[in-house]
């Protein structure tokens, strides 16, 4: 049997508007909103590098220069800081124009999550790839997009990567149905949903924003109808591909239990700071011990 082909191109979409951070992202994209600090549009890109995913492309809209301009070398700033000694703020600024072979392509009319991965089919090809999206940041000691990898490498196809939530939660996400595998962590897909009612859905298994999706996604996707909310969705695509194998192959998730940091809304965001921040060695020790006193005193004064 021919050997599948190895994964080695993700894809970012980043066209979307980040309405629910205005005013501050009327100027700047929402993916370049720092964590901690650093954007959190890298924090992406070196998941996917870490997978062994270097070629890179991104999917943006207007106004999204800051993105390219992020990853692409800064020669006057590393001018600068080369002339003050600074070999530590230096490394920093390079590597993220050092991190991967980075392309990119505008989405144009935003037509949703579909149409987004859609954008990115002449730079795919025929291969799979994975897709990743911005306001999900998976921890790097929990390598999600590695297992979801190996998990296609396995059995074809295409991978979500799927969570737990609670029930009267399900109708902010996709949803899958599964079914058990003989692995623990590894289901298999026999429908999705976009957001739907909890008193309709198939489980509390939610998709998250992790996808390694077979080439003939493509081809579903250029017949695929808006969905909800008049966009093209990725989910109305891959419950196809879930119903009928002959399409591209079985679709299963991973169910991942690990550490996720969701940027998508403002507390969510605030609260990924909090935790990220108070596990770095450089300032988790004293923002620690800012954070215990500082809610320490809101509960007595509280």
């Amino acid at each position: 049997m021919a050997s599948r082909p190895t994964i080695s191109k993700a894809v970012i979409p980043a066209a979307g508007l980040g309405t629910r951070f205005l005013p501050a992202t009327k100027a700047t994209p929402k993916e370049m909103l720092p964590v901690v600090d650093k954007p959190a549009i890298q924090y992406v890109v070196e998941e996917a590098v870490s997978a062994g995913l270097d070629d890179v492309l991104m999917i943006t809209g207007r106004n999204k220069r800051p993105l390219e301009d992020h990853f692409d070398r800064n020669y006057e700033l590393e001018s600068a800081l080369q002339k003050k000694g600074d070999a530590s703020r230096l490394a920093k600024v390079q590597e993220s124009s050092d991190l991967a072979t980075m392309h990119y392509v505008r989405q144009g009319d935003p037509k949703g999550l579909g149409h987004a991965v859609l954008c990115a089919a002449p730079h795919v090809g025929h291969e799979p790839f994975a897709v990743l999206l911005g306001d999900d940041l998976i921890d790097p000691r929990d390598p999600l997009l590695q297992r979801m990898i190996e998990v296609q490498e396995q059995h074809g196809g295409s991978v979500i990567a799927l969570m737990e939530v609670a029930p009267e939660q399900i109708h902010l996400y996709g949803c899958a149905a599964v079914e058990a595998t003989a692995e623990g962590d590894v289901v298999k897909i026999s429908g999705l949903v976009e957001k739907p009612d909890p008193a309709d859905a198939p489980s509390n298994y939610a998709v998250i924003g992790r996808y390694v999706l077979a080439p003939q996604i493509f081809g579903v996707l250029r017949e695929t109808e808006p969905g909800r909310g008049g966009e093209i969705q990725l989910t109305d695509a891959l419950q196809q591909l879930a119903t009928d194998e002959k399409l591209g192959g079985p679709v299963h998730g991973v169910v991942f239990r690990g550490r996720r940091y969701d940027t998508g809304d403002r507390g969510d965001y605030l609260r990924a700071i909090v935790r990220l921040a108070c596990e770095r060695e450089d300032l988790g020790p004293e923002f620690r011990t800012w954070l215990r006193g500082y809610v320490g005193q809101e509960l007595t004064e509280g």
